[in-house]
């Protein structure tokens, strides 16, 4: 008799069924009628976790992954070889976990609408930084590039480095904007060690890139630090 089975009366083994069913349901229902701010995240993980790998008891697997990368969205920003380690998931349930990411990070990017100047709704752009960069376990320098009505043309990676430093070039910054037409930039970048505080060498850099290329109309709206613990806006800070 294998493992799932009990006996039946006739003393043939009966399937019984897998005693997370029950639990899978009420996690389901609890999601529908409290919505997903008012369940805890390791519940919203498990019930990820049930898309990803349907046979399996997923709340302790959804607790250990927690622990293990620190938040829920640490969990998503591992990387497929990280999330392979943790017993129980495996690399292509790892791989679907990047997929489901990758899905959130698109939803982010396209709720700001292409027509809609950016600068419109912080909130928004902040939230698809956050999604973006803010468990990056390594450095990131991205661009967006911005038309005379401050709507988005391109959101580009300009540089990627280590985990305290992506060197950024302002020629080529202004060498990118020229190609592009942009007439303003939002700079961005993430601290891995979570503190968003700007650095001096982060504010020496954006002020090299404001002098280039405020001669030839290229606006620097803000440089924003994203880190895991929050955000710091230059512009904000009167740094620029």
């Amino acid at each position: 008799m294998s493992e799932g089975e009990k006996p039946s009366p006739d003393g043939l083994g009966e399937a019984a069924p897998p005693h997370y069913l029950g639990h899978r349901e009420r996690a389901r229902q609890r999601f529908l009628q409290l919505g997903e701010q008012h369940i805890e995240d390791y519940e919203l993980l498990e019930l990820i976790l049930q898309i990803v790998i349907p046979r399996k008891d997923t709340k302790p697997l959804a607790k250990e992954l927690i622990r293990a990368f620190g938040s829920f969205s640490g969990v998503f920003s591992a990387t497929p070889q990280q999330l392979d380690e943790i017993k129980g998931l495996g690399l292509v349930s790892a791989t679907n976990l990047k997929i489901i990411q990758a899905a959130a990070q698109r939803f982010a990017r396209d709720r700001m609408v292409p027509d809609m100047p950016v600068l419109n709704s912080w909130s928004t752009l902040i939230d698809y930084c956050r999604a973006q960069m803010a468990f990056n376990d390594i450095e990131q320098f991205r661009i967006l590039f911005l038309d005379k009505k401050n709507r988005l043309i391109a959101d580009e990676v300009q540089q990627t480095g280590t985990v305290d430093h992506a060197p950024v070039y302002p020629r080529e910054v202004i060498k990118r904007s020229l190609e592009l037409s942009a007439s303003a930039l939002i700079l961005v970048h993430n601290h891995p060690s979570g503190d968003p505080t700007p650095s001096q060498a982060d504010v020496e850099m954006t002020l090299r890139i404001n002098d280039v290329a405020r001669p030839l109309g290229i606006t620097v709206h803000d440089h924003i630090i994203i880190g895991k613990s929050g955000h710091a806006s230059m512009k904000g800070l009167k740094l620029i």
